[in-house]
């Protein structure tokens, strides 16, 4: 079985700043990690290896320097890692980006047939959660979004059981291989990586792509000519104000409450 587990470099959100004259993120301000929750899909992956003859691969779309989140799968428990680099990709929103991992996945697919691939659900710098349905649509397999389990997988069957968390509760779906799973935090601990892995990650050097080695490529859906999205302003929301007590007996708390309400008279305006 081959799965490809999509990943991504991101600042870390709890140092990063926003520049204040382009309104966007200033991603000098913050060290590169893997995203979060790529990290939960490549364990993911690696967990499926316990029970299945399993060969995991990882993709990433970035600079040069995002080389470290594919070593870091591999830390992880992935086998190879490919990347794809060039400057035809950057300034890329969700649609441009699914797009060229979508060409990239096709092309690993001519060597070895991919049998599932696994995004994290969002990532944490853009936290749209669209680049996994997005590559699914553009590769025509089913997406499965939100899984916190893969509960069975037949391999000969082409078949695989996973449960998803929907609101109150969750649902177990069966579905054809090859699909595409984004998946939860809750799906797994990540383990720590044990030293064999740790001198793998450190020694590895994955497969670079530019836009030229994925063959035949409609350049004017990469990049910023692909980005139809525009963010038009980024801010930070001010911070709530501090609640008002309320106290006395019954009536008089309720009476107070009445003059809140009744200095609040917008929350009751018909829109």
């Amino acid at each position: 079985m081959h799965i490809v587990v999509c990943v991504k470099q991101v600042p870390d959100t709890k140092i990063i700043k926003i520049n204040p004259r382009t309104n966007t993120l200033d991603r000098r301000s913050a060290p590169a990690i893997l995203n979060p929750y790529d990290a939960h899909a490549v364990q993911a992956a690696a967990n499926l290896r316990k029970n299945v003859d399993t060969k995991i691969s990882v993709l990433s779309m970035g600079p040069p320097q995002a080389v470290a989140v594919i070593k870091k799968s591999v830390e992880i428990g992935a086998d190879k890692g490919y990347l794809i680099s060039d400057r035809a990709f950057a300034g890329a929103d969700t649609l441009a980006t699914s797009y060229a991992l979508s060409k990239a996945l096709e092309k690993i697919s001519e060597e070895e047939p991919i049998d599932l691939i696994i995004c994290g659900k969002h990532a944490i710098d853009g936290d749209t959660g669209q680049v996994g349905p997005g590559i699914a649509r553009r590769l025509d397999i089913p997406p499965i979004t939100n899984v916190i389990e893969i509960v069975d997988v037949n391999t000969v069957e082409k078949t695989v059981v996973i449960k998803r968390k929907i609101i109150g509760g969750h649902e177990l779906i069966q579905a054809p291989l090859p699909c595409l799973l984004t998946v939860e935090k809750e799906m797994n601990e990540v383990e720590y990586a044990p030293l064999p892995n740790m001198i793998s990650a450190a020694r590895y050097q994955p497969i670079i792509w530019s836009v030229n080695d994925l063959g035949e490529v409609d350049r004017k859906q990469l990049g910023l000519k692909g980005s139809p999205t525009i963010v038009g302003k980024m801010f930070t929301p001010p911070k709530l104000e501090g609640g008002k007590r309320i106290e006395g007996t019954v009536d008089e708390q309720v009476a107070q409450l009445l003059n809140v309400l009744m200095e609040r008279e917008e929350l009751f305006e018909v829109k």
